[in-house]
C-alpha cells in the first residue's frame, strides 16, 4: 500500500479506514470541529463502545460539538463508556484521525459535510509515512494537553462567565494595565474595573492572581 494516497470520496475513505476500525486493539484518536467533521462519526463511536475498545479512545473536539443538545448527549454517552473527551479553543479547521499511531487520515479543510447550496464533496488524506504521522501526531498531544476535560462542562459548579467576560480574564493574564486592557477591548475604565469585580465574584476570588488560578483550575482559560 502507499505511504501517501488522496481519497477523493467518503466511500474511499470508508474502504481505507474500516479495516483499521475493525482491529480490536487499535488505539484510535481524533481530532474534529465537531460530531458531523466525519461521515459516520457517532455510529462509529457505538461501535467502538460495544466492541469494548472505547479506552483506546480519545476524542478531541472544538466548543462547536457543545452547540446542539443531542450531540451533548452523544459526547456523554462516550465519556460514560470510557472514552477521554476533551474540548479545546485551538482551531480545528482540518479533521484529522490516528490509528495505532501508524497511520493517520485528514479531511481536506477546503471540503465540508454541507455548505448553503446543499451537500458539497469532500476529500480525505490518507499518510502512512512515519515522519509525518509522528509530526502531526506530536501537534495532536499539544492540543490535548491544553484542553479541557468534558466533565468539566457539564459540572453544575462549574462557574458560567459570558464572552467578553473571558476577554477580561485574558487581559489578566497578560499583565496589561487597566487603562491599556480598557482600551484594547473598546470599554471604558470604569466598565472594565466593574467587569473585573464581576468576575473576581464569579470565580470566588479575593485577588486577580487567585481568579487566573481558578480559572486554570476550571479550564476556563482555555474553554
Amino acid at each position: 500500500m502507499p505511504q501517501h494516497m488522496a481519497l477523493k470520496s467518503d466511500l474511499e475513505l470508508h474502504a481505507r479506514i474500516t479495516p483499521l476500525v475493525e482491529l480490536y486493539d487499535a488505539e484510535w484518536v481524533s481530532a474534529a470541529r465537531d460530531l458531523d467533521t466525519w461521515p459516520g462519526a457517532r455510529e462509529s463511536a457505538r461501535l467502538r463502545i460495544r466492541r469494548d475498545g472505547a479506552r483506546q479512545a480519545r476524542k478531541l473536539f472544538s466548543p462547536a460539538a457543545l452547540a446542539d443538545e443531542h450531540d451533548r448527549e452523544v459526547l456523554r454517552e462516550m465519556a460514560a463508556h470510557g472514552m477521554q473527551v476533551r474540548i479545546t479553543t485551538t482551531p480545528l479547521l482540518q479533521g484529522t484521525v490516528f490509528i495505532d499511531r501508524r497511520t493517520m487520515f485528514l479531511t481536506d479543510p477546503a471540503s465540508s459535510a454541507s455548505s448553503t447550496h446543499g451537500p458539497r464533496h469532500r476529500t480525505y488524506t490518507m499518510s502512512a509515512e512515519p515522519a509525518l504521522v509522528s509530526g502531526a501526531y506530536a501537534l495532536f498531544e499539544a492540543a490535548w494537553e491544553t484542553a479541557t476535560d468534558l466533565a468539566a462542562f457539564f459540572d453544575a459548579d462549574r462557574p458560567r462567565i459570558d464572552a467578553q467576560a473571558r476577554e477580561v480574564l485574558h487581559a489578566l493574564g497578560t499583565g496589561m494595565t487597566d487603562v491599556t486592557a480598557s482600551r484594547e477591548l473598546g470599554m471604558s475604565l470604569r466598565t472594565y474595573r466593574r467587569r473585573v469585580a464581576e468576575l473576581l465574584v464569579a470565580l470566588g476570588a479575593d485577588s486577580r492572581f487567585q481568579a487566573g488560578v481558578r480559572a486554570g483550575e476550571w479550564g476556563l482559560t482555555r474553554g
